[in-house]
């Protein structure tokens, strides 16, 4: 069988999409196809595959819940690059807003008229980014217990742990080489994630200012991650004293800004009060074609 594909990224996460609209190429999305699709080497290549499907197709298999569709027209259906079913990806949320309106499936999205995606996070809307790319509002924050992450045997680090929808695990270290070649699954405590863990390393540039190396559950270090990134201002204005630990629910008394330099480019976060989150950056669609993988 063959069918069509994209490869797109944002920041230099990459990945490859399915256009499925009716869910009838794919079935189920059989891991072992997603595998074979984001191999490096035999493969197309990429941290992940979106299936770009129909929220009401999913809806009427049962496949996702009413909750995670809300009035989206379209629906993320992200998989890992090892086959895996993950719950969010803020950057593939914008390559897919991106692929809907360079397509004309879906209008330049604005603050009046949003793009609403479904994910099995739940409900996230875009906008289109004054300054360029597109910004997602990725919901709030939840405070998960601490822990420590450790890399090379004896390098371990107390960790923030932030759930955005999937959780992270933020350590703040002095410089991000010390984190290694993260070429294998950093250690961390299974009792506070017993489905894994992305694992962020955060170093500060300077005031609102910081830099991240990330280690993602079942893609490997990536070039960048969107709610990592958000994970990670959340977990830098805490240890800055924007907001308490405790209220990280109702958010910090006034917005929070921080850059985020990831090795694939640059990310904006916002924390704003009342707990929501929002992250900016670019995304492109750099090739199509059609594959028989």
């Amino acid at each position: 069988m063959t069918y069509p594909f994209l490869k797109g990224h944002g920041t230099e996460n990459d990945f490859v999409l399915l256009p499925d609209h009716d869910g009838v190429v794919h079935g189920d999305l059989d891991p072992t196809r997603v595998a074979r699709l984001c191999d490096r080497r035999a493969g197309i290549g990429g941290d992940g595959v979106i299936r770009v499907v129909r929220s009401a197709v999913l809806l009427g298999r049962g496949a996702v819940t009413p909750e995670q569709a809300g009035s989206s027209v379209w629906f993320m259906d992200y998989r890992n690059a090892d086959g895996s079913v993950s719950e969010m990806c803020g950057n593939g949320v914008r390559v897919l807003a991106h692929h809907l309106v360079t397509e004309g499936l879906a209008t330049t999205p604005s603050p009046d008229e949003p793009l609403v995606l479904g994910t099995r996070a739940g409900v996230r809307t875009v906008v289109a980014d004054p300054e360029g790319g597109y910004a997602v509002d990725m919901g709030p924050a939840r405070l998960l217990a601490p822990s420590r992450v450790g890399v090379s045997g004896d390098h371990h680090w107390d960790a923030v742990g932030v759930d955005m929808g999937n959780p992270h695990a933020v350590a703040f270290v002095d410089d991000l080489d010390e984190a290694g070649d993260l070429l294998a699954q950093p250690s961390y405590d299974v009792g506070v994630y017993p489905a894994g863990v992305n694992v962020e390393f955060v170093v500060r540039r300077g005031a609102g200012h910081v830099a991240m190396r990330v280690h993602e559950r079942g893609s490997g270090e990536t070039r960048s991650c969107g709610t990592g990134a958000c994970a990670v201002l959340v977990a830098t204005a805490l240890a800055d004293g924007a907001a308490d630990a405790a209220d990280v629910a109702d958010g910090p008394a006034a917005q929070v800004r921080y850059r985020i330099d990831v090795p694939g480019g640059v990310l904006k976060g916002t924390w704003e009060p009342g707990g929501g989150t929002t992250l900016s950056g670019p995304a492109t669609i750099v090739a199509s074609g059609t594959t028989d993988l």
